[in-house]
């Protein structure tokens, strides 16, 4: 039987400056555990924090705050703000140089373009098979991470550019990790389609022609969270690993020691 998860209140402040932020704490595991508050958040990048934000970031009492996105995307948002005594560890998640030119239609191409790009479900599919790849060659990476969260990193943020797809499959990973149910984890993700969750889309241009329905509808894949996208990575464990326990031994090389610490430090 399909765990019931319930709803948890929600105590976020409306940052101004960083989107999709939460904590993730209350999430229930299989053994009837859960995930404490206050010690695992994720959000969309912090580059343009406020100072308020700040303020609010540096009273989380944070040690590291995970940051997923690559060069790219620095050189198009920047850095984060800094944080006094906080860690940041960039880890990222993707290359580069591997879509660029996709991006660059995303943000610039006219409607056909888009149309050729994105339409007949194109836009998904992509997704989807971003999703898998990076369950299926980021092993080492979601491993570290996972590695670090059991022995210091706690309070941890993390963060991609969104804070949807890879800081959403890293905070996935994690709750694998601790025993979270997959229905718990989908219901999690989910939440970054809350309207003052969602990701500024970025156009060259704020004019009416380069903002129309039908390109935001056909960009829209690319910027929803779907539950289809989460349920293709949960498959590629599956059929790669086996299922959970495998991925985690073989793929992350998590020893049970190690998940033992993990769940003492972040679970109730």
């Amino acid at each position: 039987m399909t765990q019931q998860i319930p709803k948890r209140p929600r105590t976020e402040p409306a940052l101004s400056g960083v989107r999709n932020f939460r904590d993730v704490g209350g999430l229930p595991t299989a053994d009837g555990r859960r995930v404490k508050s206050g010690l695992l958040f994720r959000s969309g990048h912090l580059a343009h924090a406020t100072e308020s934000d700040a303020e609010f970031l540096g009273s989380l009492g944070l040690h590291t705050v995970f940051d997923f996105r690559n060069g790219a995307d620095h050189a198009l948002e920047g850095p984060d703000v800094d944080l006094p005594g906080v860690l940041n560890v960039n880890i990222p998640l993707s290359d580069p140089a591997d879509g660029r030119e996709f991006w660059r239609l995303v943000r610039e191409g006219e409607l056909a373009q888009l149309h050729e790009l994105l339409g007949d479900g194109k836009a998904a599919a992509r997704m989807s098979h971003s999703y898998r790849g990076i369950i299926r060659t980021r092993t080492a990476e979601h491993s570290r991470v996972v590695h670090a969260l059991a022995e210091e990193s706690v309070p941890a943020l993390m963060h991609c550019a969104a804070g949807k797809d890879r800081a959403g499959l890293s905070i996935a990973v994690t709750l694998l990790a601790l025993g979270v149910e997959r229905d718990a984890i989908v219901t999690d993700y989910l939440e970054s389609n809350a309207a003052h969750n969602r990701y500024r889309v970025r156009r060259s241009s704020d004019a009416a022609e380069a903002r129309t329905p039908e390109v935001m509808a056909l960009l829209a894949p690319l910027f929803d969270a779907r539950a289809e996208y989460l349920t293709a990575a949960f498959e590629t464990i599956d059929e790669e690993w086996g299922g959970v326990e495998r991925y985690l031994g073989e793929g992350l090389g998590l020893a049970p020691e190690t998940l033992d610490r993990l769940r003492d430090r972040l679970l109730d």
